[in-house]
């Protein structure tokens, strides 16, 4: 009676190796889970942060790099707040930019131009938010850059000068680099080549003639459904909803896609190397299950009795593989783009979990062709 919790003591050597097997798959699975949300977090994450339900692009703008080339106007956003179900829409500004800080350390930064006080304006951990026209709310991991409350920044080759007035409540970056968050005005000034060195002045400003910016980013009513099509049909734009939106961004289509194929592969050999193990196992124990059926046992019992071995192995060792990653995860340096999340962890070692017992049982279905009189001498 139950063999296969007999033979996981006596042959403890061998299912410890192959144990041994499924934990570095796990931690593997955990590792690529928390470079995987890095990656997410790192290119997209000033967009995940917005209360945006969808982003409209000019019409005909590719889809790679959206953000940086699309170009929309005051039209276009007025014939967007009149769709039905749109609760408020905001044009907001998207361009990368280099510049030193007052120490001389070179920063990299994504401009946000967004109108003060909209719902595009984010959280802030600390500071004040946008107001005066030379004012920033950066991404709080640019901390690291030693950028601090107070520090003016100097946009390289046009030398205009603004100043840190806040952090954002948590990571706010787009395509690995920090975002700042600026009035929108302020970020025409500069999108228009007419700034000038020195902090945008209020003349500047009120003389300016140029009314694009990059997006139109939309927020539905709660509970209403929008119609992107028909808002795109009205404003001349191509829509994208949030998540659909973060493909627009720099690279992140092709690293995502990248770490999707490597998962994909590591789940199916996990799948064909535990089914191997088990095939193998099976044959080795054929006189066994033999005199098992002989004696009475069924070939649903034995199958139970399989698969019970095979999720006690996978289980147990795909626990021990995951707390291993996760230790390994939380020892990452800060430069690293990784993130431990549990849901993607959780889904992903239910997966390893699910195609080993898929693999497993493939193998174990050989119990049901075994010929009970094999322990019998019936053969001679």
């Amino acid at each position: 009676m139950f063999l296969a919790l007999r033979e996981l003591i006596f042959a403890r050597g061998r299912f410890s190796l192959m144990g041994g097997v499924i934990a570095l798959i796990a931690v593997l699975m955990v590792m690529l889970s928390g470079l995987s949300s890095g990656l997410v977090n790192d290119g997209v994450s000033g967009l995940k942060s917005m209360p945006v339900t969808a982003f409209a692009f000019d019409e005909g703008t590719k889809t790679d790099n959206a953000f940086s080339r699309s170009v929309i106007d005051d039209q276009q956003l007025g014939a967007w707040r009149g769709v039905e179900g749109v609760a408020a829409a905001e044009k907001m500004g998207v361009g990368m930019a280099n510049a030193t800080t007052e120490s001389g350390k070179q920063v990299d930064l994504t401009l946000f131009g967004i109108e003060p006080g909209s719902f595009l304006e984010p959280s802030r951990s600390e500071g004040t938010g946008l107001g005066a026209a030379d004012g920033l709310v950066v991404s709080s991991t640019a901390k690291a850059e030693g950028i601090e409350l107070g520090t003016v920044v100097t946009l390289d080759r046009i030398g205009t000068k603004l100043k840190v007035v806040g952090f954002t409540d948590g990571q706010a970056t787009f395509g690995h680099v920090d975002v700042a968050y600026l009035p929108l005005k302020t970020w025409q000034l500069i999108a228009s080549g007419q700034a000038a060195a020195g902090s945008p002045s209020a003349a500047q400003l009120s003389a300016l003639n140029f009314d694009t910016a990059s997006v139109v980013a939309v927020q539905a009513k709660p509970g209403a459904k929008l119609d992107l099509a028909a808002g795109d049909t009205a404003a001349g734009t191509s829509s994208k909803s949030l998540s659909a939106a973060f493909n627009a961004s720099p690279g992140y289509e092709a690293e995502t896609m990248t770490l999707s194929m490597i998962q994909v592969f590591l789940y199916a050999i996990c799948a064909l190397v535990v089914g191997a193990f088990f095939t193998v196992w099976t044959i080795q124990r054929k006189h066994e299950i033999s005199v098992l059926r002989a004696i009475g046992a069924s070939t649903g019992y034995l199958l139970r009795d399989g698969l019970a071995q095979a999720a006690i192995l996978l289980v147990g060792f795909t626990a021990l593989g995951v707390a291993a990653g996760l230790g390994l995860g939380a020892a990452m340096p800060d430069v690293m783009p990784f993130a431990l999340e549990a849901a993607p962890i959780a889904i992903a070692t239910a997966l390893t979990i699910g195609l080993g017992l898929i693999g497993a049982a493939v193998a174990v279905v050989r119990i049901s062709r075994i010929d009970p009189l094999n322990a019998l001498g019936g053969q001679r």
